[in-house]
């Protein structure tokens, strides 16, 4: 690594960086960078070793030499990728080559960092990837609340609310479904007070990122 400087908040409090990385001098010299601007490390020797951590609750990073012993980085991110470990990657390497940083980005890594790299490089990479965890997570909570809204429908709600997000009037879905037009309108309102919807519009997006447009 060459070069120091500090970074402007790289990461988000609670967050965590992992540092796969076999060379101990090298993983001493990330830790001390990485916590020198405030950032909490943990760091592994291999892969075993970081499979064995208790999952974060927190946005998080993985710092991950390309050429380890036993399993290389590249497998090991296809390994992650395969169990849905959606953990932003940044390799770090002194054996790398353009075709090996093309694969590494095109299966997802954030950066590819060939030694000797600039720190603030890193800390910019750490930063851009812990910040793309957090709008991960703020996703993910999103859709869990969605669904978790959704399954307090009906079943007459989820049906009522798949049929009017295609379009069709409150009289066409009473006549689809052999109810009163007022009734089909109580449903609706329940529908969009349970989802949380402030417009119709806010309700077909929601039934859209559902995938609900077929009455399930």
């Amino acid at each position: 690594m060459t070069g120091s400087s500090s970074s402007s908040e790289p990461g988000r409090k609670g967050s965590v960086v992992f540092v796969v990385d076999d060379d101990d001098s090298m993983r001493n010299a990330l830790s001390n960078l990485l916590r020198s601007v405030g950032i909490h490390v943990e760091t592994f020797a291999s892969t075993a070793e970081f499979l064995r951590q208790p999952k974060t609750e927190g946005a998080s990073c993985l710092v991950l030499d390309v050429r380890l012993q036993g399993v290389s980085g590249l497998d090991f991110q296809a390994q992650l990728a395969n169990s849905n470990a959606n953990i932003p990657i940044i390799f770090i390497t002194g054996h790398g080559d353009i075709e090996m940083s093309v694969k590494a980005m095109k299966a997802g890594a954030v950066d590819f960092l060939a030694k000797p790299f600039r720190e603030q490089d890193l800390l910019d990479a750490v930063s851009a990837a812990l910040q793309a965890d957090v709008r991960r997570r703020e996703i993910e909570q999103q859709f869990s609340d969605l669904h978790a809204h959704y399954q307090t429908l009906t079943v007459r709600e989820k049906e009522v609310m798949a049929l009017a997000v295609k379009g069709l009037m409150n009289k066409q879905i009473a006549g689809q479904m052999n109810l009163s037009e007022i009734t089909v309108k109580i449903h609706r309102a329940h529908a969009m007070k349970k989802m949380q919807a402030k417009s119709f519009a806010d309700l077909v997006r929601m039934a859209q990122s559902l995938g609900t447009g077929q009455g399930n």
